[in-house]
């Protein structure tokens, strides 16, 4: 059965750009990390500040393993220091990914 990791983005609609370059950088960073990303989401229609993020794993244990490479990958370090200095995901939500 596969594990999906749904997350929310809460960013700040003068910073579109800066959030989906944040996003195309998870293109590379999150297969090479184990992880199958669907994709992520910007504001096109609708409200200007909403933004979604999904990944699946083929168990819950494949995204164990891939919460553990992530935290060990310099890329994705790199990603979330760019997130944090530019301050353009206001919050974010991803509760315990589902089988």
């Amino acid at each position: 059965m596969t594990t999906v990791c749904f997350i929310q983005y809460k960013i700040d609609p003068f910073q579109q750009e800066k959030f989906t370059e944040y996003a195309k950088k998870w293109g590379d960073i999150i297969p090479a990390c184990g992880g199958n990303l669907i994709g992520y989401f910007s504001p096109s229609e609708g409200t200007n500040y909403e933004a979604f993020g999904i990944i699946s794993f083929d168990s819950l244990a494949k995204y164990e393993e891939y919460r553990a490479r992530l935290k060990l990958d310099s890329r994705g370090k790199a990603n979330f220091t760019f997130a944090q200095q530019h301050k353009f995901c206001l919050l974010y939500t991803s509760p315990s990914p589902r089988d």
